[in-house]
């Protein structure tokens, strides 16, 4: 993963409100990850009230408000679709979601793990370039997510879309490189202010060039 990915899915949980810990600085490769390096961001929610409900399982900003604590695992796989081949094929997606790492998490909240409700358990959530658009195999992606335990799913697109809106041309974003990028394709008119749209086909993603998996399955 580099660096950009991650610098994405930061700066939208801080625009969103969110205190955000990054768990490691460095790539792994050549190995197997530990339980501390599955973990990829830690986000918090100060502003979180107790609600009836979780968050929807597509997680778009008008939902954020019901995430209070989440470990998120950040898979920019950018040319690929998460199709129902590509999920069971590669077990390395949901290892986050093993029992050592999840326990890994919730220690890393120690802080406020003794107040914590019983109930408030951590949302899982997954960073992901979108789903197929034809039936069935988006509902098929989708049941195989929740089935490994997913919480929740985040498009890279949707994350764009969201920081494009609340980045302002005439503004200076000096400290955070991502935002200072988008600020200046705005200024020059190479990006436009556009309206997050709401869950639907939007998570989606282009045509997949992965070697080795069925192209029916993707639009």
């Amino acid at each position: 993963m580099s660096a950009i990915d991650e610098a994405i899915v930061r700066e939208y949980f801080e625009q969103n409100g969110f205190l955000v810990r990054q768990v490691r600085k460095y790539q792994v490769t050549a190995r197997h990850k530990t339980n501390d390096e599955e973990v990829d961001l830690l986000v918090y929610n100060p502003a979180w009230k107790r609600s009836a409900r979780r968050p929807e399982f597509f997680l778009f900003a008008n939902e954020l408000a019901f995430v209070h604590r989440a470990v998120v695992a950040v898979k920019p796989w950018h040319t690929d679709v998460f199709s129902p081949a590509i999920l069971k094929s590669s077990p390395e997606i949901f290892r986050f979601l093993e029992a050592g790492v999840m326990k890994r998490a919730t220690r890393l909240f120690a802080a406020d793990e003794e107040a914590a409700d019983p109930d408030d358990a951590l949302t899982k959530i997954l960073v992901l370039p979108g789903l197929p658009t034809q039936e069935p195999f988006r509902s098929q992606s989708v049941t195989l997510l929740k089935e490994r335990g997913v919480d929740a799913i985040i498009s890279f697109r949707a994350m764009l879309l969201d920081l494009i809106d609340k980045t302002e041309a005439n503004r200076s974003y000096r400290k955070s490189g991502t935002l200072e990028v988008i600020r200046l394709l705005k200024n020059y008119d190479l990006l436009k202010t556009t309206q997050l749209e709401l869950p639907g086909p939007r998570l989606t993603a282009g045509p997949r060039s992965r070697p080795g998996n069925s192209k029916g399955e993707t639009a």
